[in-house]
């Protein structure tokens, strides 16, 4: 089956990657969850053998791989019976380094990529608050903007890699009161005067270091803003989504793990002079688990493929964030029982595992964010888009973009329009400052960008009327759920569906 998702060349990555960390990680594995400190040197040695920056520019270092490389890359590090080892380079090559590089400006990228690929640069991502999680909206710390730097002020918390980390991704309000709209990305030194961390003790992720930052007027370049000011929230909704994936990756690895681990155990230990595999109850345990990972794994492979050929499949990443992490918790538990009261000792490694999986479920959007966006999009067809470079939602070039994004899509739109029977009444579509204006009262229905009264008023977004028009919003089910408010002649909003079929 792997086959299909994955070539000689991934194959034989594997073989190198997982040779390095047997001969590298495993035999210090222990020590260093004891120390509950990885030594950077580690990380160094993986940049050295071109472990790290896989689908990264190779002008920074990167290998400009394909995305099944990452896949092999989590895959492996989430079987070294770590988890915090594993999140370790997860939160740096997929978690911070990807908002750096796909909006960051060249001279951010030249700064920082090149370390991050070469292992000399540990990276985190703070957008946790002690007041602010899921909610990304709400957060509280504030960046403002005195001449030619940032003055930061605020706390983050549950910060990976923040205690022995280099620099942090920080999520800011550079605008407190525009909602989304004044959420922006900043840079942040962990070594800057006024930065203080508080190391964190956790019930698993010994290996890895989490931290409470604390920010008191910290300065920092205006440079360092990655993209646009009161961009950062759509950079995240974006970025959020190869997060999940990859949380998803290293769920269903770290149950392959878990299960190779019990299943050796109970080839050994006997019980009523029998080894315990020849048990049914716990042959079928273990029949039901393989199935179920195997199946969770393959729907996980697909969203990897649909990632690699640059869908924003939002709702499939979030599916399989879901499923995978609720199924390696599932996974572990299941396994430590057939360990019995060895399970419970730290000798054995399912006790670690056990702790470290606990968290998969919190990490990186909770189940029940994850259900909800689902919720979201089955029940109540909300659809997302991907953020890019050039996207700016500020209010200062809101209706500017409107109306060129309009005048970009007015020719296909009048020739769907003249399709359509024609309404036998005027309709106009309201975007706020920005209108577009069908007149259907001749033989054709004529379309234009002017503001006129007309016999039916559609209020609604620009971007659900794109969706409206690409057949990707259904217009009986815009207005049942609230997406468009109608006023006027409400005969001629029964014939949006003509229109737009």
């Amino acid at each position: 089956m792997n086959s299909y998702y994955f070539t000689e060349e991934h194959e034989l990555f594997r073989q190198s990657l997982k040779a390095f960390l047997q001969k590298e990680v495993m035999p210090n594995m222990d020590q260093w969850e004891e120390d509950q400190r990885i030594p950077k040197e580690v990380w160094k040695k993986m940049g050295d053998m071109g472990f790290l920056g896989l689908s990264y520019p190779e002008e920074f270092g990167g290998s400009n791989l394909d995305f099944f490389y990452d896949v092999v890359f989590c895959e492996e590090i989430a079987k070294v019976f770590s988890g915090g080892f594993a999140i370790t380079q997860a939160v740096v090559q997929y978690m911070s380094g990807p908002y750096i590089l796909k909006y960051g400006s060249q001279k951010l990228k030249e700064k920082y990529l090149p370390g991050i690929i070469s292992g000399e640069k540990i990276s985190c991502i703070g957008i946790s608050e002690p007041t602010a999680g899921s909610d990304v909206a709400n957060v509280k710390t504030t960046a403002v903007l005195e001449g030619d730097h940032y003055i930061v002020n605020g706390s983050k918390t549950f910060i990976t890699n923040a205690v022995y980390g280099d620099f942090v991704v920080c999520v800011v309000k550079t605008d407190p009161k525009a909602g989304p709209d004044g959420v922006s990305l900043l840079v942040v030194d962990l070594d800057k005067e006024g930065v203080s961390k508080t190391k964190l003790k956790k019930l698993g992720w010994h290996a890895s270091d989490t931290a409470e930052l604390a920010f008191d007027n910290v300065k920092i370049p205006k440079e360092n803003l990655i993209g646009q000011e009161g961009q950062g929230f759509y950079y995240l909704m974006g970025g959020l989504q190869v997060e999940r994936l990859v949380g998803a990756i290293m769920g269903y690895a770290a149950c392959e793990s878990a299960m190779g681990y019990t299943l050796k155990y109970m080839s050994e230990r006997t019980a009523f002079g029998r080894p315990i595999n020849k048990f049914q109850v716990l042959r079928h345990r273990m029949a039901q688990l393989s199935s179920e990972i195997e199946s969770c794994k393959q729907f996980v492979l697909y969203c990897s493929r649909l990632n690699n050929d640059g869908k924003y499949a939002v709702k499939e990443c979030s599916m399989a964030k879901l499923l995978a992490t609720e199924l390696s918790d599932k996974t572990m538990t299941q396994c430590l029982q057939s360990f019995g009261g060895y399970g419970y000792i730290e000798d054995f490694k399912i006790a670690r595992m056990f702790r470290d999986s606990r968290i998969g479920t919190i990490g990186g959007g909770t189940s029940e964010i994850m259900r909800e966006i689902i919720a979201k999009m089955v029940i109540d067809d909300v659809s997302y888009k991907e953020a890019n470079n050039n996207s700016n939602t500020n209010t200062n070039n809101k209706n500017s973009n409107i109306m060129s994004k309009l005048e970009d899509v007015l020719q296909a739109i009048q020739s769907k329009a003249e399709q359509a029977n024609s309404l036998d009444n005027t309709l106009k579509f309201n975007f706020g400052e920005e209108q577009l204006y069908i007149d259907g009262t001749g033989d054709k229905n004529k379309v234009s960008i002017e503001d006129k009264d007309a016999d039916c008023q559609v209020d609604v977004s620009f971007d659900d009327f794109i969706a409206l028009t690409k057949g990707e919003l259904n217009p009986m089910s815009a207005v049942m759920g609230g997406k468009i408010k109608i006023k006027g002649d409400m005969s001629v909003a029964m014939k949006l569906q003509s229109l737009f079929s």
